[in-house]
């Protein structure tokens, strides 16, 4: 992923919530949902640190690894 697409103007518009994989406890991991073609995810106890980003096709693949 591009350090362009990740400062880019777009993620200023993400959604972000709470995975449902996070496991309550105070680790959770943020996903925004409503970029389509990337899913960022970050710290939820650090908004403003780093990120990373998947392609759609990338995060799915991840979280049916976790299933």
């Amino acid at each position: 992923m591009s350090r362009d697409l990740l400062s880019s103007p777009i993620l200023a518009e993400a959604i972000w919530r709470v995975s449902s994989y996070s496991g309550g406890q105070g680790e959770c991991v943020e996903v925004a949902h409503n970029i389509p073609t990337l899913i960022p995810v970050r710290d939820s106890k650090r908004p403003s640190g780093p990120m990373i980003a998947f392609t759609p096709h990338a995060w799915r693949a991840f979280v049916n690894h976790l299933s």
